[in-house]
């Protein structure tokens, strides 16, 4: 699915709105009509690897040489993002 061969694993520190930080780890950037979407995996010092978490999808903007990671907060633009994804996963499935 990812656009990037075999990425390193990446931790993004964020802020939410009340100012606490928040670590994911980058698992994919997808690219969709010249916008980058992270797949991002909450990341905490306690993790349990058997333990099922949510991916959070995040819209990737360039500022200056830093990429800024950014909800999506339209919700047309998020469904479009996920049905992309998963059309992917369809073509990968398809292919093997």
């Amino acid at each position: 699915m990812t656009n990037h061969e075999e990425m390193e694993e990446q931790l993004i520190e964020t802020v939410d709105e009340e100012g606490n930080i928040i670590n994911f780890e980058l698992v994919d950037i997808i690219d969709m009509d010249g916008q980058e979407y992270g797949l991002l995996l909450p990341k905490e010092e306690n993790d349990d690897p058997e333990e099922e978490k949510e991916v959070v999808l995040m819209r990737l903007t360039k500022e200056g040489e830093e990429y800024v990671f950014e909800m999506i907060e339209d919700d047309e633009e998020f469904n479009k993002v996920v049905d992309y994804i998963d059309s992917l996963e369809e073509t990968e499935e398809d292919a093997q």
